[in-house]
């Protein structure tokens, strides 16, 4: 057989065409299937970390994000705030946060976090899971006299410092959880990734 007449750049031509759209459309058949193996939306809410920008966060101001569908709070505290701690050990079930599952090894100190300015807690209650009230004023008339700030389970009366340790005499058995997190930068934090892992 003779290959007179055959025209070797159209075979050419069509080959490499014909390859193109073959590899374009094995492309187009795997992006489902490797997408199939990624989690859903819905799996990835459940763990997956979360950024939060504390850039605009003032003093005595608090956020909260969701992460594993709980509450997490974010407080900025001020000078005041802090200063008060100390004075709150004897009154606190749990001053020197030695219940390990409450908070990460870097945040086993009086102020419960890795930057005294921020706290960072998971925002239920440890009684029965209620969600306590923010209540940062100092002598609230409703808390007493010698109320320094904290969080308030509405529930059965619980209260928490503003380090979201737990005073004595009250239902909740231990101290308020420090999910893990960590510092992006100086505006943001990962709410679920531990400082060591950043």
């Amino acid at each position: 057989m003779s290959n007179q007449g055959v025209d070797k750049k159209r075979r050419r031509f069509l080959t490499g065409a014909a390859t193109v759209v073959g590899g374009v459309g094995v492309g187009f058949a795997a992006v489902p299937f490797i997408a199939s193996m990624q989690p859903s939306a819905k799996a990835k809410a459940i763990g997956a970390p979360v950024e939060a920008d504390i850039g605009k966060l003032e003093p005595g101001q608090r956020m909260t994000v969701q992460w594993r569908g709980k509450p997490v709070w974010i407080v900025r505290r001020d000078e005041e705030a802090l200063g008060a701690l100390p004075d709150l050990d004897a009154e606190v079930r749990d001053p020197d946060s030695q219940v390990p599952s409450q908070q990460p090894s870097y945040a086993v100190n009086r102020h419960r976090s890795i930057k005294p300015e921020y706290l960072v807690l998971v925002g239920l209650c440890t009684h029965l899971g209620c969600s306590p009230s923010y209540r940062p004023e100092v002598a609230a008339e409703d808390l007493g006299a010698d109320w320094k700030g904290g969080f308030f389970c509405p529930c059965h009366g619980s209260k928490f410092d503003l380090a979201g340790r737990v005073y004595t005499g009250v239902p909740a058995p231990t101290n308020l959880e420090v999910p893990p997190h960590s510092y992006l930068s100086a505006t943001h934090i990962m709410i679920g990734v531990d400082q060591g892992a950043a």
